[in-house]
């Protein structure tokens, strides 16, 4: 029997699939993945200890009875399986990347599109070559929809992601200033974003795009598309005020609809926009629409809104890079805060970009005249013309907090996810 016809059988047998021992892997397939700095294999005997219904290796040596199956690549025979199976059902698969948003995006489109149809999607941001498989293999026989994120550090990786997943759907949130480490530059960026409108052209599926995005409609020209934006779209909306929080109104051209949500800042209208897309394309009720995004409450450190003893925070710490910390700093700038501070950590994975970059924001932060500004990290307190506060370490910044207590303010706290900024909340 096929190896992963042979997995396929146990899988569908299965109370699904795991990668970590330490979880309940009662009657679920366990899969020994290894990385860089350990052998998973060693942890095979811990899952059937533990009630695994089998273990899939890769090391021989630990390939001991009936339970343990080997094969030529534990990671590799995953994505093979969950592209199987991926295969065997009817569901629809819609696809989301992008430098920007595309987690907040997956969370309203779930929302709206969860409101009216039996759907899974990504938990999450388990968007790479483990976290798109594992999403797949959790599609059962009811349901219709998959609303699958797909990240990227790299070129080629997009492209192969679509081959496991096989989107009949996309979405491009947007492309910007993100691990040029690893995509080299600006132009690589494009490339790799593109590898999601390239297999949609290839296949004849459709996207659903950005229109006010010249970029992503230059892009996306040889590709069928439903469209959303302010001008000349499918659908169609404008930002009614963004204070306290966004309200738009949109429109098909028919009858206008207000939208009311929980979501701060200008630059999240696009979020929204791509939800109500989905929505409308997946025939979803105007009014679980605007219910399923009146009621998302954004959380785990994006975009989050903490009222403290002291002091009112916007949390954005999940992710950074040039493109979203430009716009969270313009979109702040644009309220009226009485007492407005900006915490900034550094990004991460600019390479040989990341000096100038990280001056940029400076600079940006400067021209709009912010006056209590904190900057963490090596490459922020590398920056220079300016007199602000600055520490290289959240650790010193927590220090410097514990005795220098801000009262009645309004925070934005920014950074990459390894700045870990959100220890400084306690003290804020």
């Amino acid at each position: 029997m096929n190896i992963i016809k042979e997995l396929y059988h146990h899988f569908l047998l299965s109370d699904g699939v795991s990668t970590d021992s330490r979880e309940n892997v009662n009657n679920k397939m366990f899969f020994a993945l290894s990385g860089d700095n350990f052998n998973g294999n060693r942890f095979a005997s811990d899952a059937i200890e533990k009630g695994a219904r089998l273990c899939v290796i890769d090391d021989p040596n630990y390939n001991t009875d009936e339970k343990y199956i080997f094969v030529n690549n534990v990671l590799t025979s995953l994505q093979e399986l969950a592209k199987y199976h991926r295969k065997k059902t009817k569901v629809t698969v819609l696809a989301i990347t992008g430098s920007n948003g595309k987690t907040t995006t997956k969370e309203l489109v779930t929302s709206v599109l969860g409101s009216y149809n039996n759907i899974i999607s990504t938990k999450g941001n388990l968007n790479n070559h483990i976290g798109v498989p594992l999403t797949l293999l959790n599609i059962e026989p009811a349901t219709k929809i998959a609303v699958v994120e797909i990240g990227a550090n790299h070129i080629g990786e997009i492209s192969k992601l679509c081959e496991i997943a096989l989107p009949d759907i996309g979405i491009i949130t947007n492309i910007g200033k993100a691990h040029l480490e690893g995509f080299g530059s600006f132009e690589g960026v494009i490339t790799a974003k593109n590898e999601l409108y390239e297999y949609l052209y290839e296949n004849k599926k459709t996207a659903i795009l950005n229109n006010d995005d010249e970029l992503l409609v230059k892009l996306s020209n040889r590709i069928q598309k439903f469209t959303y934006g302010k001008n000349n779209a499918n659908v169609e909306g404008q930002i009614i005020t963004h204070k306290p929080h966004l309200k738009i109104n949109w429109s098909t051209g028919k009858n206008i609809f207000e939208c009311s949500s929980n979501l701060y800042g200008k630059y999240n209208f696009e979020n929204i926009m791509a939800a109500i897309a989905c929505g409308l394309f997946f025939k979803v009720p105007t009014e679980n629409i605007n219910k399923a995004i009146a009621d998302f409450v954004p959380n785990n450190n994006r975009s989050q809104q903490i009222k403290t003893k002291n002091n009112y925070l916007i949390l954005d710490a999940y992710n950074a890079n040039p493109f979203s910390m430009n716009r969270a700093v313009v979109s702040f700038a644009e309220y009226d805060f009485d007492n407005p501070w900006l915490i900034l950590g550094d990004m991460f994975e600019l390479g040989e970009y990341s000096s100038s970059e990280h001056q940029n924001i400076v600079n940006e932060i400067i021209n709009k005249e912010f006056r209590n500004v904190v900057l963490i990290g090596d490459e922020f307190y590398n920056t220079v013309g300016h007199n602000f506060l600055k520490f290289k370490t959240t650790n010193e910044a927590i220090a410097y907090f514990s005795t220098n207590i801000i009262k009645n303010a309004d925070i934005l706290v920014k950074g990459s996810r390894g700045m870990k900024l959100e220890k400084l909340i306690i003290f804020l």
